[in-house]
């Protein structure tokens, strides 16, 4: 309490030494055409509620600028001859940093000289003018400003409608019931592998982001049928994009904060030229915060991490804009270093110790070419690298001794090379053509401690590499400005069994009034299982020898049809119903594990390692969604999302059960208030509140568990029953001050404020010899404060 008091006297005197001099700061951007990317010069630009108004007209680079606009939230309105035309309302002006935006316009498809049409803009929708159905895009700031996502674009899409979060210690997004190994991950156009720390080779989330939102812009979500530009993934595509540096002026920022101690810098190389970079590096805070009574989530163990995100941009005359991205991160933990005494590793077994470490490194180089005003070729060279070590030691109570048990290292290259070729020839039709080429090389040892050996026996050692090729080409056709169609097809190969997917895909979008639509989509994805399955060594004991009893293992597959209605009621709120129906197919099961499914794996921290994979599985996800959005309008928003669907699965043993994924239910309820507290600051307050299904589970069979070191379970119900309904609620309260030349932000985010405790799972004490149960996050306060200059 004494901690919240210190703040909220600093609040007060922040507030009572705020200067009475109006402070101002630019607006400056931009003007661009959607579908080319090609500047608008002569663009009309309005500064919203100036008096007299203020506009301006772009330059002959698409560039605008307003100087000396009062801080707080302000907006402008962009139109262009024969264009729709575009708001942008509610931008943050900051003391300490300068608003740089990015306006795309939509060229009209009927141009009517003596009917002005006054376009209703459809705020969240996908900045991908290829995307119709089940996609959205969302603002950065929503990240930090929707309770409980603590700067994490992965927490924050969990409020969206058919996404659900499996654990509160991990940021896992689970699709529409899918596994949510089934993600795209894309970053500037480079795919990317998992981008957290402390995740596990082959999975895709992880308690910590390496993302750093003050680097990122705004980006695009998917939930189903994503256009044939995204492959290699059944679930959903996550479009993040990084925002280029102030070519103009130098900046800086220094953070405190859940995702780490921050500094970043951007700026301009020269004054002669509009090359910019930008950087920001972050260290683990959750020392201090154990250091400050707080806890970290995990018990006793405190996790490390730390990160650097950078960015380059280099336009040039002649051979169009150069690129150069580079996301780099390192963790560990050590999980019950205390091993007589773990019953406080809150993620960790009772009577065994897990020391886990990870690193990775993506680096990307592109180039932007336009051959002319209508089409553009984006070229991507990229390189990286992911490794995992674990170790774990189990102590024995009636013995007193501590038992090595496990030991792995796991490494992954990825070098990739890309084309994007996208044209627009004419005001009504767009093309899309593109590939991609992956050469992977893997290495892979693990090896567990055999009691009568007394020594370790190796599981694996193995190291190789495999191909993976990707084409596709996309077309969409606009009718009128009232009806868009979408059509594509994608081909995916890997030279891990040689195993192809065609998949085709097509949408439509038909607004048949000026506030009401409906969307109508298909698509067939398919995805390539985790390396280390095709690599998973067998070892027979009968022969002493290891056999790749998975190198033939198959693409899982899946057929996503989407029916969506839109329904404007205002300009600042929004009603979306979306019904979808998914058929997987072609999924690996195993004989020798009959009750197992790939469309389970990933609602643990690892991957499960079966042999014997089988092509013969199957599955199906339907449901129905619901989404009523006020946007920001007046200090206030609210977002409120319900997801009722059900996911099931079959094994080898042919019968139908629930997924581990299959909650049935999700409801969240958001809302938040932001207004001035004095002249030069800003107060805002949001809620979040989450109801949702219990997670499923599979039991432990305790009888079989007592007669050895190992947990076991009862697989035959397998997820048939569900834990108790999750509820929670969060609160965030922040508060921004401005400067003459710099602004600060102090925030607190006080995560499950009711301290309701949800199962997180059950385990099996081998020394005890009982089942126990660990909770899901509880009370838990975290702190920011952010300064730029």
């Amino acid at each position: 309490m004494k901690k919240v008091n210190f703040i909220l006297v600093l609040i007060i005197v922040f507030v009572a030494v705020a200067k009475a001099q109006n402070f101002q700061q630019t607006i400056r951007g931009k003007v661009i055409d959607k579908e080319t990317h090609q500047p608008l010069p002569g663009a009309s630009v309005i500064l919203i509620n100036s008096n007299p108004v203020i506009g301006i007209i772009t330059d002959n680079e698409g560039e605008f600028e307003f100087k000396n606009v009062p801080i707080g939230r302000q907006g402008i309105t962009v139109s262009f001859i024969g264009y729709n035309t575009t708001e942008m309302r509610n931008l943050l002006l900051q003391t300490g940093k300068e608003t740089v935006v990015e306006v795309e316009l939509s060229e009209k498809v009927e141009n009517l000289n003596e009917v002005e049409v006054k376009a209703n803009t459809q705020k969240d929708r996908a900045l991908n003018e290829m995307a119709l159905i089940s996609s959205r895009s969302f603002t950065i700031e929503q990240t930090e400003r929707f309770a409980g996502s603590v700067g994490d674009p992965a927490r924050m899409v969990g409020n969206y409608a058919g996404v659900a979060m499996q654990s509160d210690s991990r940021n896992d997004i689970v699709i529409r019931g899918n596994s949510p190994m089934g993600l795209i991950w894309r970053l500037d156009d480079v795919e990317i592998p998992n981008p957290n720390h402390f995740g596990a080779l082959g999975t895709t989330g992880g308690p910590v982001s390496m993302l750093n939102n003050n680097l990122l812009t705004n980006s695009d979500f998917y939930t189903g049928a994503f256009p044939a530009e995204f492959g290699n993934g059944i679930s959903g595509a996550f479009d993040l994009h990084m925002r280029p540096g102030n070519n103009q002026k130098t900046e800086f920022t220094g953070q405190i904060g859940f995702n780490g101690f921050e500094l970043g810098a951007e700026g301009p190389f020269s004054k002669k030229s509009k090359a910019s970079y930008l950087i920001s590096g972050r260290y683990s805070t959750m020392a201090v915060m154990h250091l400050m009574g707080f806890g970290t989530g995990t018990g006793s163990a405190i996790p490390y991490y730390q990160d650097l995100t950078f960015k380059v941009e280099l336009p040039t005359k002649k051979l169009g804009k150069f690129s150069l991205i580079g996301l780099l991160g390192s963790s560990k933990i050590d999980l019950g270093a205390d091993l007589k005494d773990s019953s406080n590793n809150a993620y960790n077994l009772h009577g065994q110790r897990t020391k886990f470490g990870t690193s990775q490194k993506v680096v990307g180089l592109s180039n932007l070419y336009f051959f002319n005003e209508k089409t553009r070729l984006k070229t991507i060279v990229s390189a990286q690298e992911t490794k995992n070590n674990t170790l774990v030691d189990i102590y024995k109570k009636e013995t007193d001794t501590i038992c090595p048990f496990y030991r792995s290292a796991y490494t992954l290259q990825k070098y990739s090379f890309a084309m994007h070729l996208k044209s627009k020839l004419n005001n009504k039709n767009n093309i899309g053509i593109g590939y991609v080429v992956d050469f992977s090389a893997i290495n892979l040892g693990d090896s567990l401690y055999m009691e009568d050996y007394r020594k370790f026996i190796i599981r694996q050692d193995v190291a190789g590499n495999y191909m993976v090729y990707r084409a596709y080409s996309q077309y969409q056709h606009k009718f009128s400005d009232n009806l868009t169609a979408y059509a594509g097809i994608d081909f995916l190969k890997t030279s891990l069994s040689n195993d192809y997917s065609i998949e085709p895909r097509a949408g439509m979008e038909w607004k048949f009034s000026p506030l009401q639509s409906f969307t109508l989509g298909y698509g067939k994805h398919s995805q390539i299982q985790p390396p280390m399955i095709y690599f998973l060594q067998y070892n027979d004991s009968v022969n002493n020898t290891y056999k790749l009893t998975n190198k033939n293992t198959g693409l899982t597959k899946a057929d996503h049809i989407v029916l969506g209605y839109n329904y404007l009621l205002s300009a600042n709120l929004r009603l979306k119903i979306e019904t979808y129906y998914q058929n997987l197919y072609h999924i690996p099961v195993s004989p020798s594990f009959k009750e197992f499914s790939m469309l389970n794996a990933g609602d643990n921290f690892g991957l499960p390692m079966v042999d014997s994979l089988q092509n013969t599985g199957t599955g199906k996800n339907y449901g129905v969604e619901l989404t009523l959005e006020k946007f920001l309008d007046h200090g206030y928003y609210f977002l409120f999302t319900s997801s009722v669907f059900d996911s099931k699965y079959k094994g080898y043993d042919n019968i139908m059960r629930n997924t581990a994924f299959n909650n049935n239910y999700v409801l969240n309820l958001l809302g938040g208030y932001e207004f001035k507290a004095g002249k030069k600051s800003l107060m805002t307050f949001d809620v979040k509140a989450c109801y949702a299904g219990g997670k499923r589970y599979v039991p432990i069979n305790l009888e079989a568990s007592k007669a050895g070191y190992e947990t076991e379970y009862d697989w035959q119900d397998s997820y048939r029953f569900k834990y108790d309904d999750y509820f929670r609620i969060d609160l965030r309260i922040g508060f921004k001050i401005n400067g003459k030349k710099y602004s600060q932000e102090y925030a607190i985010d006080i995560q499950n404020i009711t301290a309701n405790k949800s199962t997180f799972m059950e385990a099996y004490d081998f020394n005890a010899k009982e089942i126990y149960s660990t909770y899901q996050q509880g009370f838990y306060p975290m702190f920011l404060y952010r300064v730029q200059f």
